[in-house]
């Protein structure tokens, strides 16, 4: 992974390039791996209430005739609760990979279910969701398949509400928004479902549903988040997302977030600020977003000043969401000559620094954000260099983490590019011996020798 060349490292236009073309190769790597990461993340939503109610009953595996007569009570019963049995009875079933397989091998099956969701009843029209959230939850490809059929049902549903977009029956909504986000993972979605849902209205109501404000409901601005998350991940048209104010809405929820964990003990708010973090994350990596005025049209202090908040919320409630909040960091100082700067003025690089012993993971990150900094030049690195950088970066070289090793050396090859006297500086606080323990690994051999011929000569 790591390309380092052999040699002295002088401070040459070429050497700047050389060094940022490296680095950019691979962060594109790295975002193409986090893409199809995230989009394989299958999650499975149900009503805890119901579930306990339900206890630990066991998951009976209906036949075609079963499953028939249910549809046909959902369909045709004469009281409204017998109706709602017939579908409760069916979901459960449909937990069951075996009735999964029944259920779509019957003409109609799915038709029967969308078409209840029409239905000017609201239990029905829940209970039928519930059961395309079964399947499209499905970890038979042949199941997930057959629910593509029904994507352009939901479209037209989930499209034809109010310019509010908000259904008085909110836990419908709620349960639409999962069976959709799991229709967007499927392989075909980038062809077959992606299109059909940017061509629609849908995605200017998901941001609607996504403004922050009295009006906001967390489940469904959960779903409907995880579901502009996997539009995103396919690069299907984000340029179109970005100029239908993606950018903008997000942001102003990034600070609405941030404020909200400051105020509640309640739980669950992790569960937004991850979609709507890897959102950002991953379309701050768009060239468009560039060419709209810059990330977010929001202040670089408070996007900063939010994030960081955010960053503490995670490493005290959820410490395995820091990368997703660090990740959205690097993105937004990558490119960001003002974002770097706003992380000096308001003294964040100590509170950074501070993250470095939560984990190699982590402490990659926080480096390469870093990098990042001191790769916008000699400015830059007078505010990093000595203070507790120094220390820092002789506690990273000395651990056994490669990847983490590299990162290091990466950012000491630009403060010693950049800072007159920090090669000196590192040399007399033991900083070779540091580096002669790595010498040998086969992923650093030639980067710490250039760097150990720069700090020796330079």
């Amino acid at each position: 992974m790591w390309r380092g060349r052999r040699g002295l490292l002088r401070p040459s236009g070429c050497g700047v390039e050389e060094l940022r073309c490296r680095r950019r190769e691979r962060e594109a790597a790295l975002r193409k791996a986090r893409r199809e990461q995230q989009l394989v993340s299958k999650r499975l939503l149900r009503d805890e209430a119901t579930e306990e109610a339900e206890g630990g009953r066991v998951v009976v595996i209906l036949g075609e005739a079963q499953i028939q007569e249910f549809l046909r009570l959902a369909q045709r019963g004469i009281e409204e609760k017998e109706r709602e049995r017939a579908l409760v009875s069916l979901r459960r079933g449909l937990q069951h990979p075996e009735t999964q397989q029944t259920f779509i091998r019957l003409e109609g099956s799915i038709r029967t279910l969308v078409g209840l969701l029409t239905s000017n009843k609201a239990l029905l029209q829940l209970e039928a969701a519930r059961c395309l959230h079964e399947l499209s939850h499905s970890e038979q490809s042949a199941v997930a398949e057959a629910c593509l059929p029904a994507t352009s049902y939901l479209l037209t549903y989930l499209s034809g509400h109010s310019s509010d977009f908000i259904s008085p029956h909110l836990t419908v909504l709620e349960a639409l928004g999962y069976a959709l986000s799991q229709l967007l993972q499927a392989k075909e979605a980038p062809e077959k479902i992606i299109p059909l849902v940017l061509g629609s209205t849908l995605p200017q109501h998901i941001l609607q549903l996504l403004q922050p404000g009295p009006k906001l409901n967390l489940g469904v601005a959960v779903e409907f988040a995880w579901c502009l998350h996997y539009i995103i991940c396919s690069q299907v048209n984000n340029a179109l997302l970005i100029t239908q104010g993606a950018l903008t809405t997000l942001g102003l929820l990034l600070l609405d977030l941030a404020a909200a964990v400051q105020r509640t003990e309640d739980a669950g708010l992790e569960l937004l600020v991850c979609p709507v973090v890897r959102c950002l994350s991953n379309l701050l990596t768009e060239a468009a977003a560039e060419t709209v005025g810059g990330p977010m049209h929001l202040q670089d202090e408070r996007v900063l000043a939010a994030l960081f908040i955010l960053l503490q919320f995670f490493l005290h409630k959820q410490p395995s969401l820091l990368p997703e909040g660090l990740w959205l960091l690097n993105n937004l100082t990558a490119n960001s000559p003002s974002f770097c700067t706003s992380l000096i003025s308001l003294d964040l690089i100590e509170p950074l620094l501070h993250l470095l012993s939560v984990s190699n993971v982590v402490s990659v990150l926080v480096l390469t954000v870093l990098c990042n900094v001191a790769e916008k030049g000699p400015a830059y690195c007078q505010h990093l260099w000595p203070g507790l950088l120094l220390p820092t970066l002789l506690d990273t070289l000395a651990l056994s983490d490669t990847e983490v090793v590299g990162q290091s050396v990466e950012l000491l090859q630009l403060l010693f590019l950049y800072q007159p006297g920090a090669a000196q500086a590192f040399l007399q606080q033991s900083g070779l011996q540091a580096l002669q323990r790595h010498e040998e690994v086969a992923q650093l051999q030639d980067r710490v020798h250039a760097l150990q011929q720069t700090a020796l000569h330079g």
